[in-house]
């Protein structure tokens, strides 16, 4: 195996300084400052100036509005991207486009194709649902059909970036006396239809949306994919989510969860400037203490083994390194770590305290981590599927007899 450095063409060094230059005319100033005075990670300016470069879909070809880069010219991409803390969520539009083009009305897809490369149109998920938990096949959000439109009714949560976003891809129950899983028909509502509410909804991470469909009306021509197979639709786009299939590149990440890790990193890089001028208890800097360099050294061991674990198994290593990480590292650090931005002694604006608030939401963000496991269980060691008590099909068995203790 070859671990020597990539030697960068002229073309290859060209776009990455190009990009660089966009960038630093975009994103100027501290990237946590941003962050913090904003709860939309989102910037309409730079989405729509890589969309013009079309670099949003880099791997097109330039008639379809991409810019057919090499994988390594992507690679820059990506990295300076994640580095920068870029704000461009565009994760949700490559779930969705892939099924609009494999199922929905072509003149639909040929319509949207210009703006999604341009960035003009964008997506957001709607799956989950306030009692629905990680179980999606379980929506009540009903379409009716009523001649060449369906009317909408029901009610989506955590449906993120919808305030940047102009149509949701939505998952409806089409026919509520079919299985669970055989009634659900998939559409693309734009969020500007009649009928449509959105509000914010405060989490531990930030913000996220709660939406409300009230007899919204929508074309037949948003419906993506057959009635009451949304399913069979559905099942590309989770499946690229959940980081299941071939990679797109070599040079990809290996890791379904390393973007989990990343303020988890960035905290254990504080705590090392933070140790070389905090005091030990014999009075000399901590960063010469053992016990908190053989601390730091396991954190990075399990940063490492989180980065090269691969797939859903990568997403969940990614998640536990990340939550049990910025624990650890709390202990190690002491009351400072836990202290926010704003507060006297923060180290580094608070980011520790950051990463640990974040952390919390990777168990569940894109599927729960206990889904996760359940899929790791079937897909990979071929283990059957849990009976859980309360499943349908499922006979709950017999407690257990009580052994009489020979006492009155």
């Amino acid at each position: 195996m070859d671990f020597s450095a990539v030697v960068l063409t002229e073309t290859q060094q060209a776009f990455a300084a190009e990009l660089r230059a966009l960038l630093d005319e975009h994103l100027a100033g501290d990237p946590d400052a941003r962050r913090r005075e904003s709860s939309d990670d989102f910037d309409e300016g730079l989405y729509l100036a890589l969309g013009r470069k079309g670099w949003l879909w880099p791997r097109w070809r330039r008639e379809d509005g991409g810019a057919e880069l090499d994988e390594v010219c992507i690679r820059i991409l990506e990295t300076e991207l994640l580095n920068r803390e870029a704000p461009v969520q565009g994760g949700a539009a490559r779930l969705v486009w892939p099924a609009i083009e494999a199922f929905g009305n072509p003149g639909l897809a040929a319509e949207l194709k210009p703006q999604v490369a341009l960035g003009t149109a964008r997506f957001t998920l709607g799956y989950s649902e306030p009692e629905g938990g990680s179980d999606i096949a379980g929506a009540k959000t009903q379409a009716v059909r009523d001649g060449d439109q369906w009317v909408i009714n029901g009610q989506k949560m955590f449906t993120s970036n919808a305030q940047s976003a102009n149509y949701t891809f939505l998952l409806t129950r089409t026919d509520p006396a079919l299985p669970k899983h055989q009634g659900l028909t998939m559409f693309l509502v734009p969020l500007d239809s009649e009928g449509i509410e959105r509000r914010p909804l405060a989490t531990m991470g930030g913000w996220d949306n709660i939406i409300f469909y009230s007899d919204v009306r929508v074309s037949d021509r948003y419906r993506i994919g057959e009635v009451n197979n949304g399913w069979s639709v559905l099942r590309r786009p989770l499946d690229a989510e959940h980081h299941l299939g071939s990679q797109a590149s070599k040079l990809a990440d290996v890791s379904g969860g390393i973007h989990h890790m990343r303020y988890f990193e960035q905290s254990v890089q504080a705590a090392v400037r933070w140790a070389l001028g905090a005091p030990a208890g014999d009075g000399s800097a901590l960063i010469s203490d053992p016990a908190f360099l053989a601390g730091i050294g396991r954190l990075l061991a399990e940063a490492e083994a989180g980065t090269v674990t691969p797939g859903p198994m990568g997403r969940v290593k990614g998640s536990d390194v990340a939550r049990e990480g910025c624990e650890q590292l709390i202990d190690l650090v002491g009351p400072a770590a836990v202290l926010p931005y704003g507060a006297a002694g923060a180290i580094s604006d608070g980011v520790i305290a950051f990463a640990h608030r974040q952390a919390q939401q990777t168990a569940t963000a894109g599927g729960s981590v206990e889904v996760f496991r359940t899929m790791i269980a079937q897909n990979d060691l071929g283990l059957p599927r849990p009976d859980y008590p309360g499943r349908k099909g499922v006979t709950p068995s017999a407690p257990p007899a009580v052994r009489p203790s020979g006492r009155e």
